[in-house]
């Protein structure tokens, strides 16, 4: 895995247009965790790739009405199965935070990057996601002025509004593979 002009070369790319620069060219050096499912509850599909390229059918399925409009997309994707899409490259701000604030600082999608992990709050993520994510992780750590300490979920960036990845992620877990990765 190698990261080349913020983009994994291992990564499947489905480029996104829903990003912008960073400010002044500011480095990364915040992770935010989420979680994703369409429709929600639903793995697999081609729907995570079309919200993030703004091309959602909003008649495909109930739910997608009240979303199709939305302008957002992470960085990465990782599949129940491991699998990593990529849909902005890290060296510039995706829109996944949004109303957002980390240590005093708003605007969290000016100085993060942001990996949703295909799943639900309740539901556990796979072997496979763990094991991609500290992949994914490491190599952030070694491109950018990314510390265990600057790694969180999207609930305790924006508490009010959401409650991803949720109890079903095991941030022990986590945490223990990368300090295995970056002793």
């Amino acid at each position: 895995m190698k990261l080349e002009h913020g983009w994994i070369s291992s990564a499947r790319k489905v480029p996104s247009p829903h990003f912008n620069q960073r400010p002044d060219n500011e480095k990364p050096s915040l992770l935010i965790i989420h979680n994703i499912s369409l429709p929600p509850g639903e793995f697999g599909g081609p729907w995570i790739d079309r919200l993030f390229t703004g091309t959602l059918p909003a008649d495909a399925h109930p739910y997608f009405a009240a979303i199709a409009h939305l302008r957002v997309a992470a960085h990465c994707l990782i599949r129940r199965d491991g699998e990593l899409v990529q849909y902005v490259s890290f060296d510039q701000r995706a829109w996944h935070a949004g109303v957002s604030q980390f240590a005093g600082r708003e605007n969290c999608n000016d100085f993060s990057m942001g990996i949703e992990l295909e799943g639900t709050d309740t539901l556990a993520y796979t072997d496979a996601q763990y094991a991609t994510l500290r992949q994914v992780t490491a190599l952030l750590m070694q491109h950018y002025p990314l510390t265990p300490e600057r790694i969180t979920g999207h609930s305790d960036i924006a508490p009010e509004r959401k409650t991803d990845p949720g109890p079903a992620f095991d941030w022990k877990r986590y945490r223990d593979s990368i300090k295995q990765e970056n002793p």
